[in-house]
């Protein structure tokens, strides 16, 4: 566990109100039209999904600076007071409500007129460890691809919309906050975000338009490569460290088996492990897939125990000299290219 997650949210608060006080004797940097002094629109972005929409659309109009820089794991993220602060002075606040606590508890308090949650932007489902067809009467959590993942043996109840605000992110079967993994999901938040920017900065809504469109028309056709790419498989089950990538597998009929939860850093239980080693044998998996932000340790661990392969699945959560792509598109096409090597794609 990782006790950086174990701060109580008073504190947080506290950090926040001390970030506050710091910017109200600092003054905004934003004049009467609501821009900043080079006359584009100041965004904050929470991580990096959230900052490549923001830079797509808001394209020359706007300032884009992110609160988590590359390499941090964002569920991780602990706010300084001045980036509160510069919370406060933003124009526009683009975030994802759930996946970050301290940055929904800064996010709240700066009170900035046009703060947009993507969360509300798309429909949220919930995923655990699986997402995907049932491998055997012993795991009867696994359900079928597309179904919804209430009836999940944790419950939907004890994780409501609510919950995600400091807990859903950690929950096995939570409120699945990895929707930029989908890209018609993402696509949907994308018109938001175009419809959102086209109403904080009207004089350039035209603009906001044509650029939503194009990233739109973007992700559609990374969509058709995956739908093309993953038709014809040798077998649809993949096993991955961090359970990411549950609205990709429901998306193109894949099964996701993730070693841990939706919490990167959770440990497995020897029993996780040892059903991990059957569905491997009995699917035929060939690879293990980490990520470049987390410890490859467990999956190391698996694949030695399994004689599989490992390679990286990247959530796309930040952008890094290890990424396999510079941006969004050209990692999802990296890890396109090592899910059909992963699955036999013929």
């Amino acid at each position: 566990m990782n006790v950086r997650r174990l701060i109580p949210t008073a504190a947080v608060a506290g950090a926040v109100t001390l970030g506050l006080v710091t910017l109200s004797a600092c003054g905004g940097a934003s004049d009467a039209s609501g821009k900043s002094a080079d006359g584009k629109l100041s965004v904050v972005a929470s991580f990096y999904p959230m900052q490549y929409l923001a830079e797509q659309i808001g394209g020359d109009h706007v300032a884009v600076s992110t609160l988590t820089a590359p390499g941090v794991e964002p569920h991780d993220l602990e706010l300084k007071p001045r980036q509160i602060g510069e919370l406060g002075e933003a124009d526009y606040i683009l975030y994802l409500k759930g996946i970050q606590p301290a940055v929904d508890e800064a996010i709240k308090q700066a009170g900035v007129k046009n703060t947009v949650d993507a969360a509300t932007l798309t429909t949220m489902e919930d995923h655990g460890t699986a997402v995907g067809h049932d491998h055997g009467a012993e795991d009867p959590g696994h359900g079928e691809a597309g179904h919804d993942h209430k009836a999940d043996e944790h419950g939907a109840d004890e994780h409501g919309h609510e919950g995600t605000e400091g807990h859903g992110h950690e929950s096995e079967a939570g409120l699945d906050p990895h929707i930029w993994l989908d890209p018609v999901k993402y696509a949907e938040v994308a018109k938001g975000v175009g419809a959102s920017l086209e109403k904080a900065d009207p004089d350039n809504a035209a603009d906001y338009k044509k650029n939503t469109d194009t990233l739109v028309k973007k992700l559609g056709d990374l969509d058709t490569a995956f739908k093309d790419g993953l038709k014809n498989t040798s077998t649809k089950t993949f096993i991955t460290t961090h359970s990411a990538f549950g609205y990709l597998a429901e998306r193109y009929g894949l099964d996701q088996e993730g070693i841990t939860g939706i919490d990167p850093e959770s440990e497995p239980s020897p029993a996780r492990m040892k059903e991990l080693q059957e569905i491997a044998a009995k699917e035929k998996v060939s690879t293990v897939f980490f990520e470049t932000l987390a410890s490859d340790k467990t999956a190391k661990t698996l694949a030695k125990d399994t004689g599989l392969k490992t390679a990286v699945l990247d959530p796309l959560e930040g952008i890094t000299d290890r990424s396999q792509g510079d941006d969004y598109i050209e990692v999802m096409q990296s890890n396109l290219a090592a899910l059909k090597k992963a699955l036999g794609a013929k």
